[in-house]
């Protein structure tokens, strides 16, 4: 018996055909089940009594819920992969910050268009590879889970990685809402007003709603005192009656559901990933009418509107499992890698600027701890395993294969100085591991109450605390505690450019790390994140010079940390205002070390406004830009807002055009403007309306210092803004 023989087949054949609707084939499947059946359809499959093994099955298959055998249905299919398919091995890209930091949304489809399939070649329909969250601070321990601080960007590269990712199978955007700290993940509450909740940490979760999200998965932590599964405030007011989000919601897993019926009469559709809470609860409040009839249908609806229409309209045919970690699957991660480099410093050592490579060089000493390692990222629940990596190290040597390399593993610092000095370039390669940061390892101390107090203490204390015994195997990380470069690295650095002046800095990592305390030592600088399985060669093509460092960076290094928002990784209640990142130093007069948007290339670009039309729905700015250069070379065009009427003028980000330029070569680049920074929401009518001020533009190739050559924003109707 084929797929198109059962009931959900038949259906599924029926939307493609044009014979009826995904609503209605909902309704048919719901009139053909059972009770069980319908409460099937609201919580995972698996039992219990797996709840130990979740880390290790996460790898292995697709956890599924709401599977109907007898009429067909297949369930969700669940698979992470922010950064590639947890499931077997598949192709590892870079993290989803390293894909913020190229800028470029149409190579962030792509990506969602690999990871799509490399899904459903593993028998999964469901990713929730889009993580939207924005980066409040950078000790966040899964920043490099995020597209960083801006809500254009993140609701720019979000949206299109789930166009990319809906071609084979549904995508899911989280963590909803304001989840943005680890360690206290399960139980920190978030206060938060109306403005910047709405102007702030929401736009990008509806930004990638409207790209077509077909799911959203609630987060563990409390918004304004309740936890978000229960929170009818923002999953059912918000997300479905004014954004119209017609898909369904999932539970973060196991302990982000807290009550069986109250999170259904919220919103939350679906407890993932078990048969926990939901399985006990429900079939007796269905008999007693403590959850009615109508509330089980609605999400038995939304979950099977959703899956049908999904497979109405994904491709046809079943992906070849041959397509993962494919030729061109890696061929696209080296290419994200090397595009998501920021080079930070350049100077001139000698003749010529220290990067790209000198050809001519014959010894390069190749330094640090990380040099020999692929440092993927995280080991929790995004972790990637891959076929094969590339290290730093045997990048260059691939790159290089006629060079001497020598290298040191930067443990002692006296002996690579040493090695640094008798090479005529070094190159250091420092920074973070999963040690360092990641996701959170929930403890045998864990308050197990988040599960409900009855089982919280009964029959499922002693399998929680040996899942967290075993995922302590696999988790290490957390939120980071400082924002430095360990001691150790900063001695390496101080020791190895003191005895050689050529030296390169390599720093990998997920967010921000500090640099004040030897940035000035240090004549080129580079940020390449978690690479990705192909992430060395990408670094040699960057260091070498056959390709361009493409990167910007998607949030501002500060020089001090106290310039950034209080950070308690302990908190149990913390609020979020509309002042963070570089709009924090903005708006404090703090310059930063480097801003936001801030990346160089290996050729010179100069960029001049033309003319811009705006008005509240949004608009376009045309800018010169050219390469004065005598190499190809790429930009981020960056349009930014802000109000001159402000002492200490915001920038705001409104739109973005990354494009590459032939030497000596002049385009006209067209930037699609988001109006939103711009507006303001009344919390009484949810109507939108202009943010009062003297709102100006800016064309630039980062956040700007200085708003002198700015012109105004709003235009009289018709007419175009020009710049001289």
């Amino acid at each position: 018996m084929t797929a198109e023989d059962t009931t959900f087949g038949e259906s599924v054949r029926a939307v493609r055909a044009g014979e009826f609707g995904a609503d209605e084939a909902a309704d048919r499947l719901i009139d053909r089940m059972t009770d069980g059946e319908l409460l099937g359809l609201l919580d995972g499959d698996s039992p219990r009594r797996l709840l130990p093994l979740i880390p290790i099955l996460l790898s292995r298959r697709p956890f599924v819920a709401g599977a109907v055998p007898r009429l067909g249905v297949p369930g969700i299919r669940f698979s992470d992969g922010g950064r590639g398919v947890v499931i077997g091995a598949s192709t590892a890209f870079p993290v989803t910050i390293a894909r913020a930091a190229t800028w470029d949304p149409a190579l962030e489809e792509r990506v969602g268009l690999a990871i799509g399939l490399e899904t459903r070649a593993r028998g999964a329909n469901y990713s929730a590879s889009v993580c939207v969250n924005l980066l409040r601070h950078p000790a966040w321990g899964r920043a490099q889970e995020c597209y960083g601080e801006d809500p254009v960007l993140t609701g720019r590269m979000g949206s299109a990685l789930t166009r990319g990712v809906r071609v084979h199978a549904m995508a899911c955007v989280k963590h909803f809402a304001l989840n943005s700290m680890e360690n206290e993940r399960f139980e920190v509450d978030v206060r938060v007003d109306e403005h910047a909740l709405h102007e702030v940490y929401l736009p990008h979760f509806k930004a990638v709603v409207d790209a077509g999200a077909d799911s959203v998965m609630s987060a563990y932590n409390r918004v304004r005192g309740e936890y978000m599964d229960v929170n009818r405030a923002l999953l059912t007011d918000v997300l479905r009656h004014e954004w119209g989000f017609s898909g369904f919601v999932t539970s973060d897993w196991v302990f982000g559901t807290h009550d069986a019926v109250a999170s259904l009469h919220a919103g939350m559709d679906v407890e993932m990933p078990l048969r926990l809470l939901r399985a006990r609860d429900l079939p007796a409040a269905l008999r007693t009418g403590d959850v009615a009839r109508a509330t089980v249908l609605q999400s038995a609806h939304r979950i099977l509107r959703t899956s049908v229409l999904h497979a109405a309209t994904r491709e046809v045919a079943t992906p070849s499992a041959a397509l993962i970690a494919s030729p061109s699957h890696r061929a696209l991660a080296h290419q994200v890698a090397a595009e998501s480099i920021v080079l930070l410093k350049n100077e001139t050592v000698g003749a010529a600027r220290l990067l790209p490579l000198d050809p001519g060089i014959r010894h390069l000493a190749v330094i640090g701890r990380l040099a020999t390692r692929a440092n993927l990222g995280d080991h929790g629940s995004s972790r990637v395993r891959p076929p094969s990596t590339v290290s730093p190290l045997q990048g260059l040597r691939e790159a290089l294969p006629r060079m001497r390399i020598t290298t040191n593993s930067g443990r002692n610092a006296r002996v690579a100085a040493a090695v640094a000095a008798a090479a005529e370039t070094a190159i250091i390669v420092v920074g973070m591991d999963h040690h360092d940061e990641g996701e959170s390892v929930v403890t045998g101390g864990v308050d197990v109450g988040v599960l409900g107090r009855s089982l919280g203490s009964g029959l499922l204390r002693r399998p929680l605390i040996g899942l967290a015994h075993v995922v302590s195997r696999f988790v290490r990380g957390g939120d980071r505690s400082s924002l430095d470069l360990r001691p150790s690295d900063v001695r390496l650095i101080r020791a190895v450019t003191a005895a050689n002046p050529r030296t390169v800095v390599v720093l990998i990592g997920g967010s921000a790390i500090l640099t004040e305390a030897w940035r000035d030592r240090v004549p080129a600088l580079l940020v390449a994140w978690y690479g990705g399985m192909e992430g060395g060669r990408a670094l040699a093509s960057v260091l070498t010079g056959s390709a361009e460092p493409g990167g910007r960076l998607p949030f501002v290094l500060p020089t001090d940390a106290a310039h950034l928002p209080a950070f308690d990784s302990a908190a149990k209640s913390v609020v979020y205002d509309d002042a963070w990142g570089q709009r924090r130093l903005d708006g404090e007069g703090h310059a930063p070390a480097f801003p936001f948007g801030f990346g160089l290339g290996y050729t010179t670009i100069e960029h001049r406004l033309l003319s811009h039309r705006f008005d509240d729905t949004g608009g376009s700015a045309d800018v010169l830009v050219t390469n004065t250069g005598d190499r190809e070379g790429s930009t981020v065009v960056q349009v930014y807002a802000a109000d001159l009427s402000l002492d200490l003028p915001v920038a705001q980000l409104l739109g973005f055009q990354k494009t590459t330029l032939q030497p000596h070569t002049p385009a006209v680049v067209t930037v699609t403007l988001d109006a939103g920074p711009t507006l303001q929401r009344d919390p009484a009518t949810r109507r939108w309306s202009p943010r009062p001020g003297e709102w100006a533009l800016l064309a630039a190739q980062h956040s700007p210092s200085s708003w002198a050559h700015a012109r105004p924003l709003r235009q009289t109707a018709g007419t175009d803004a020009e710049s001289g």
